[in-house]
């Protein structure tokens, strides 16, 4: 991959007007690819109120909203609510708190419906930064791969929703 750099890449928008079920219909149409060996990663950030982001330190811990709302999404994923994630702006603790405006959360949603529908997810990594930017990191496995995550890194069957990863 590097630095040959020999690894097609494919950008696409989010649609922050369309909301979460849009994304989520976006990845469910991209679902095929998976079956020719496609990554398909979504990625943005958990938590985005950027402006409690002032005052904070690196590695300050973060505030009951930031956790509250992470826990919230981590049980829903994990569970497979699909139905409870689409509407995560009612359900989940502090979410307009957490996400003002949606775009840094929508990837993930085309990451959760590429992977399928009753796709497991799979959480590879969590943390904060600055006490309030959450980067979770999420492995989405389609309902009929037998594979199980090994939890070292995604396999090109797996589709990984990488919350701020690489960033």
């Amino acid at each position: 991959m590097y630095p040959q750099a020999d690894i097609p890449v494919l950008q696409l928008s989010v649609q922050p007007h369309l909301g979460p079920e849009h994304h989520l219909r976006v990845g469910r149409a991209l679902a095929p690819l998976r079956d020719e060996g496609v990554l398909i990663i979504g990625s943005g950030s958990f938590t985005h109120d950027l402006s409690e982001f002032r005052g904070h330190d690196p590695n300050d811990a973060a505030p009951d909203w930031v956790n509250s709302f992470a826990d919230w999404f981590d049980a829903a994923l994990t569970r497979g609510q699909t139905g409870e994630l689409i509407d995560y702006r009612r359900r989940a603790p502090f979410a307009s708190k957490n996400h003002p405006t949606e775009e840094h959360l929508l990837p993930l949603y085309a990451a959760l419906g590429a992977a399928g529908e009753d796709a497991r997810a799979e959480r590879l990594h969590a943390n904060s930064t600055y006490s309030v930017l959450r980067m979770d990191v999420y492995a989405f496995q389609a309902a009929n791969d037998p594979a199980k995550h090994s939890g070292r890194s995604a396999s090109l069957n797996e589709l990984a929703a990488a919350d701020g990863a690489g960033r």
